[in-house]
């Protein structure tokens, strides 16, 4: 759990840097899909990559991981090769791909049995099978596992050998509520066993809850890292949903000189009502959102027939960063 270390999984990681990259091109044909990319993940921490689809995540993992090769510039796993010296990192890192690689026919419990048997000192299989509720699903067949199992028993496989280093994909696709929280209980015991945790997601809570360091990168750059803290800024926004025609600008100039008025996203279809729209309300003053500036908001809702829902004083989430940084458009890839 979080917070205490498990003999369970502690895996006797040296101090050294967990994944190094500097200026890494890779590229298919014409298409650049990484194009100079430099990040670094550290041991005991877990580094969150985050882009939309395309934007050069899964190239960037593969050549980290030794699938492919970079076309130019250095990456360094454990301060090895990861292309060059491959057989000697395949003990030291655990890779969870989102296809899992796991023949149809193999049983859950023999399958994660035989991957623990590669290695000198792994966890014990049954650990990880009762750890991730997988036991009662041991003699089932890889094929006829729910989409759910399936995830978590190829999470067992990328940690039962002890890794120093360990890359998740979308470790939490399509789990329900218990089980992810399950795997985030498991990530978190991995940090603080001192293991490296590269962790890509399209879920922005997910990254925000888990990651020390995140690396946002769209169409193959780097576009911002940081702590999440460090990203969102900890500035403060006055959020509610009203009318889409809403009159922001009459709004805005009753707003004092530092705040502003902002849609946020698609106007929402309510059933058998008019459509509704996200609202953002930001101040650069020094002092944020007061109570002052709530009332403001308020009473020119109460003065106009505004019926403002959910009117709440929050922070900047790490997805309304991502949004902006990224924009808000959908990607055909």
């Amino acid at each position: 759990m979080q917070g205490r270390r498990s003999p369970a999984i502690d895996s006797g990681a040296m101090e050294t840097a967990a994944v190094e990259a500097t200026d890494l091109v890779k590229r298919y044909g014409a298409t650049t899909a990484v194009a100079g990319l430099t990040f670094s993940a550290a041991r005991g921490a877990v580094t969150a990559l985050l882009g939309p689809n395309g934007a050069g995540k899964t190239s960037t993992v593969e050549t980290c991981e030794g699938f492919r090769r970079a076309d130019a510039g250095r990456v360094r796993v454990l301060g090895m090769d990861p292309a060059a010296d491959a057989a000697g990192l395949k003990p030291r890192v655990g890779v969870m791909l989102q296809s899992g690689g796991v023949p149809t026919g193999a049983r859950a419990g023999e399958w994660l049995r035989l991957v623990a048997s590669f290695h000198a000192r792994p966890v014990p299989p049954e650990v990880l099978l009762e750890r991730l509720g997988l036991l009662s699903a041991a003699a089932t067949p890889f094929r006829r596992l729910s989409g759910g199992q399936q995830q978590r028993l190829c999470l067992a496989a990328a940690v039962v050998g002890r890794p120093e280093l360990v890359f998740l994909d979308e470790p939490t696709a399509g789990l329900d509520p218990q089980a992810r929280h399950a795997t985030w209980d498991l990530v978190c015991e991995l940090r603080d066993c001192g293991v490296g945790v590269v962790l890509t997601t399209h879920y922005m809570e997910e990254a925000e809850r888990l990651a020390d360091h995140v690396v946002i990168i769209d169409h193959g750059r780097a576009v911002a890292a940081g702590a999440p803290g460090e990203l969102t800024d900890s500035r403060q926004e006055l959020r509610f949903t009203a009318e889409t025609d809403l009159d922001t600008a009459s709004l805005g100039a009753a707003l004092p000189a530092a705040a502003r008025i902002e849609r946020r996203g698609e106007p929402a279809e309510r059933r058998g009502a008019a459509p509704r729209t996200d609202y953002a309300v930001t101040a650069d003053a020094p002092e944020g959102i007061g109570p002052d500036l709530v009332a403001t908001v308020s009473a020119w809702c109460a003065a106009n027939g505004v019926s403002p829902e959910g009117l709440r004083v929050q922070r900047r989430s790490l997805e309304d960063v991502f949004l902006e940084l990224t924009g808000r458009d959908l990607r055909e890839q």
